[in-house]
């Protein structure tokens, strides 16, 4: 397991992709089971280990992630999440030629079927994402996006991306074009937040793997 950061306060991580955040239908390991794994080994912690998930990324993203390891960093992360001083980006690559916008939707949440949808401002929740850079590749019409999210609806960057026709390259949930094999091309690249206990401001940087689609060819 790739650690970014860790205090008596913080535990900053790299969770790899097709893990769940938490504990799932499937009953595969997931990363809050991991880290509190590791907690308990390094420390010797008798009984059980407390550690809080304060945000989720889906199972198929890759990317960083913070966990507390007390209840009062949870509760402080939390809010900071609540007042939009959490900050989080994400890289994207997405079918088309995509330029620098801001998006907002309404999303409504069907979570029988684990989808998202855009929906109206009476049935959905404002949902907003910023595009900041762009890339396009001309050859195989994607583009590489940076993202910064504003809000963290479910599946929020994956709706919007493909309620506009560019559908995140590798989605199966949203994308008709996936081939079998891909793998979504969706990575938590950076967070920015205070800490919960000195308030200086943190920055973590997860890197894109070097490969296709991130790297083009």
């Amino acid at each position: 397991m790739k650690i970014f950061y860790e205090d008596n306060h913080l535990l900053v991580v790299e969770k790899p992709p097709n893990i769940p955040t938490q504990k799932d239908a499937s009953k595969d390991k997931d990363m809050l089971t991991i880290c509190k794994e590791y907690i308990k080994h390094k420390y010797n912690k008798p009984g059980n280990v407390y550690l809080g998930l304060v945000h989720r990324l889906d199972r198929p993203v890759g990317g960083i992630m913070v966990f507390a390891k007390t209840s009062k960093s949870a509760s402080r992360l939390s809010n900071q999440i609540r007042l939009n001083q959490f900050s989080k980006e994400y890289i994207a690559v997405v079918h088309g030629n995509v330029k620098q916008a801001t998006y907002v939707d309404y999303l409504y949440k069907d979570r029988r079927r684990n989808m998202s949808y855009v929906t109206t401002e009476d049935k959905g929740k404002k949902s907003i994402l910023e595009i900041l850079d762009t890339e396009y590749y001309e050859k195989d019409d994607l583009t590489k996006v940076k993202i910064n999210l504003i809000t963290g609806r479910s599946h929020q960057i994956r709706v919007q991306f493909s309620h506009r026709n560019h559908p995140l390259w590798g989605d199966a949930r949203y994308n008709h074009q996936t081939k079998p094999g891909q793998q979504i091309a969706l990575w938590a690249y950076k967070i920015s937040f205070n800490h919960p206990t000195t308030k200086k401001r943190l920055t973590f940087v997860s890197e894109t793997p070097p490969v296709y689609p991130f790297a083009f060819e």
